[in-house]
């Protein structure tokens, strides 16, 4: 049953994904907006989870959909990682540099603001 939850959670995740991939935001600039916005949205979420499933109960299953197959499926951290190179690759260093930093720090302040705000509403 437990594969089944995380199976379920990373095919919705992937989906939803997917779909935010669809914005055409390549046509405007090469910067990888998307990915970047998907993983600040993943570490939101996963925040909220963690502060929520920490003050209440919730269903093992229901952790297990949403952590790891939801948010792992729906975060994009291998995708990072190539939009990432491909930016060194093609002589945008400073625009991977950019990524990276902001990537790193918006997603982990995306955790705290997440804990910081489901522990006082819930």
């Amino acid at each position: 049953m437990s594969v089944l939850m995380v199976a379920l959670g990373g095919a919705v995740g992937a989906v939803l994904r997917y779909l935010l991939g669809l914005i055409p935001v390549k046509e405007i600039t090469s910067f990888p907006f998307i990915t970047l916005i998907i993983n600040v949205l993943g570490a939101l979420l996963i925040g909220s989870i963690a502060a929520y499933s920490a003050r209440h109960s919730v269903n093992e299953s229901l952790l297990l959909f949403l952590k790891i197959g939801l948010c792992g499926g729906f975060t994009t951290f291998s995708t990072f990682s190539l939009e990432t190179a491909q930016l060194i690759k093609s002589g945008s260093v400073f625009e991977a540099i950019i990524y990276a930093v902001l990537s790193a720090v918006l997603c982990i302040c995306a955790v705290f603001a997440a804990e910081f705000v489901t522990a006082r509403i819930f």
